[in-house]
Formats: C-alpha cells, structure tokens, sequence
C-alpha cells in the first residue's frame, strides 16, 4: 500500500483561488496527504470549510496558532514537497525576498522540500521588472515555476498571467516529487539535471484523411508524451512538443507544434531535429496513408456494399531521424506492440531497435486495456543492441521520468 506523503499546498490572495481547490483535490486522490496553508487574503475568494473538506484536514492561516507545537516550523519540516497556487506578485517578491510575516512564508524557510510555484496576476504586473527580477531570483535557487499561462484574466483583461491550469500544475508537482532527493541543494539540482537540454518530443495519434471527415486513426491519446514533456519541463529542459490530436492538455510554457497526418508530424520533426539534443518519438503514427483524398463526402449510396481503398506507405520518421542524428544526439523511439507473450514482445522490440537504429526503444503493450487512453503504463526499454536496461510499471508521468533518465 503506498505511504502517503506530505504535500503542503500555500493559497494566496488572488481570485485564482478557487482553482486551488482542484489542486487540493488532485493530491488527495492521488493518495498524497494534504495540509493547506493559507494566507488571509487567500480566504476571502475561497472558504476554509471547502478546502478543510477537500484536504480532510485543518487548514491553517494564523501564525500564531499552535504555538506550543511550534507550527510555523513543523509544518514545513513534515513536508515532502510545497505548492503554492496561486502565487501573487505580492508573494513571489515575499518568497524572493525571504520574508516570513506569516505562517505560508515561515513553513516555506521552515522547509528543506522542493518548492514548486504557480503564479497568477494581471499581465502589467507579470511583466514588470521587479517581478521579472524575482521570478529570477526564485529560479537561481532551483524553485519550479509553472506557467503562468495565457488566456482570459479577471475583468475584460487578457494576456500572460493566467494560472496554469490545475491538472498541469499538479503533474509538473508530482514528477518534482518524485525526482526529489532528501534535502536542499541536492533536491534542487535533482530537478535541474536537464537544465538547458533541448528535448524534441512527438505525442498523440495521426490522422490519414480519407475524405472531409473522415480519417484513418489509432487509439492513441497522447497522455505518455506529454507526461514526457511535463517532466522533461519541470527537470529543466526546453521542451518542443509536436502533437498530434491530443485528448489532454499541454502546459502553455511548454512550445507546442500541432500537426494532422503523418506527412506533416514528419516535417515538423525533421524541421525541429536539427537544434534538438534529445528526440524522443512517443506518438503513434500511421505506417500508411490513403493514396488520395476525396474532394467531397464519400457517400453509400455512391459507392454501394464495398469501399475499396489503396493505401500507400507513410515516411519512416524514426529510422530517418536516427540515419540523420548527429554526434552527441540521442534519439529515443517507442514501439506499440499488441503481443501478449513477453517472450515474442521483448524479439519484436529487438527487431524493431536493429530496423530503427535508435538509441533506446521503448517497448510497451497496447490494447483495449492497455497502453492507449489509460493513466498507467507498463514499458520495457531497450539500447541499441537489445539489452533490456529498465522495467517500469506505473503512472505514465512516473515511466515517462524513469524514460528520462536514459538522459546523461
């Protein structure tokens, strides 16, 4: 049974707020145990009875409560890792300036826990240079930011400075945690190990157009490749995600290419290889296509009991990228196998490595059960001459992390 870990989550005054509820949520069934530390500010948008509710436990605001506990100390040091969301311009310039004028700031410089912040305020405020220079200073100190994003603020405002959504803060959070080493500067440099590594990841399904609306498909919903770039973002890496009919969102601060068809995955691939250090190809893509498209709806009563159609075979974007790598280059390829002997997967990934000439292969079994659309996955990763040098079974952001440590 798993252990629960102690997750701090600080609420601040912003009306993003509300949101953090979800956040909350998410932990608590993630099986994580949840203690909220809000500001007072941050309980005058969302109500402590909700978050007490959610979190299944106290939620604490005032400094002076607990005092012969010494809770503005035990809270942080109980804690395996602190999210704060929404984190205002107020309290980011707080955090950077190592104030403690409440119980989130003495938890937090109470705290050795990796620190993860999702900020929120009006674009003008975000782009200031005092909070430019904060933000900054967060970072050098191997804090993890996510977002802000993009979108629809308060008012009729919009711009950069949109809270990330819950479920992209929640993610990048967890892979922190789960990357985390026992304490300070070691769990910041943990987190950092891909700090300035260019990483090309492919995710999703293609689409092969039969007609205006229809297309040849696969199951694939794209969840294992953007975990990939979740956790590839939040160990520091660049991150270039092209994507191909998602069925799950893409943190905004993570650059995303969108493409149909295998024909365009392969010359957004091929466009972005050149400045990649690592090409991860994690999306699902058809080996072949209709040979034409048809102008207008394919109609039965046109074409009568049979439809007939000539396939012809799509690019091999994979081997062309591993012909095409440069030293130094390290390309990593999935392979999506239906085969339920482990013996006859495992020499369908060995033959599929020789043919590919990647790196490592990640060979995982789909299905109706498996692989495809589901939160779980179970890979066996290959080098390039067959041996086997992981087994991972878990969450997709948990094997997409176990992927990334391939990286050296």
């Amino acid at each position: 049974m798993k252990t629960p870990r102690t997750i701090v989550v600080g609420i601040t005054g912003g009306i993003a707020a509300y949101k953090a509820v979800n956040i909350v949520r998410a932990f608590v069934l993630n099986g994580d145990s949840v203690h909220v530390v809000a500001t007072p500010a941050a309980l005058r948008f969302v109500g402590k009875p909700t978050l007490e509710a959610i979190s299944r436990n106290p939620v604490h605001t005032d400094l002076y409560e607990g005092v012969a506990e010494v809770r503005h100390v035990a809270i942080g040091q109980s804690a395996a890792l602190i999210v704060v969301a929404p984190a205002t311009a107020n309290s980011i310039a707080k955090l950077a300036a190592g104030l403690a004028d409440d119980l989130l700031g003495n938890t937090i410089l109470a705290s050795t826990a990796p620190l993860v912040i999702a900020p929120a305020m009006h674009t003008e405020m975000w782009n200031n240079p005092a909070t430019v220079a904060n933000v900054a200073v967060l970072r050098s100190r191997g804090i993890t930011i996510v977002g802000p994003g993009v979108g629809r603020l308060t008012g009729t405002d919009s711009g950069a400075g949109r809270m990330e959504e819950p479920d992209t803060i929640v993610a990048v959070a967890l892979a922190v945690l789960d990357r985390a080493m026992p304490a300070g500067e070691a769990a910041a440099s943990a987190v950092a190990d891909l700090a300035g590594r260019r990483v090309l990841i492919s995710a999703g399904g293609t689409r092969e157009p039969l007609d205006p609306v229809r297309f040849l498909g696969n199951r694939s919903s794209g969840k294992q490749g953007v975990a990939l770039a979740q956790a590839a973002l939040a160990r520091g890496a660049l991150v270039t995600l092209v994507a191909a009919n998602l069925e799950v969102a893409v943190p905004t601060s993570i650059t995303t290419v969108l493409v149909g068809s295998a024909l365009e995955m392969h010359e957004a691939m091929t466009r972005a290889a050149g400045t990649a250090d690592v090409i991860i190809m994690a999306a699902a893509v058809a080996d072949y296509r209709p040979r034409s498209v048809q102008v207008g709806k394919i109609k039965k009563e046109d074409v009568g009991d049979t439809l007939t159609l000539e396939l012809v075979k799509n690019p091999d974007i994979l081997a062309e990228l591993s012909t095409a790598s440069r030293p130094g280059q390290l390309i990593i390829g999935f392979a999506a196998e239906t085969e339920t002997d482990a013996d006859r997967l495992l020499a369908l990934g060995r033959d599929k490595i020789t043919r590919k000439g990647c790196d490592y292969l990640v060979v995982n079994r789909v299905g109706q059960d498996a692989g495809f659309g589901t939160e779980r996955n179970t890979v066996t990763v290959l080098d390039r001459h067959g041996v086997i040098v992981n087994e991972v079974s878990g969450s997709k952001m948990s094997v997409a992390n176990c992927i990334l440590d391939l990286i050296g």
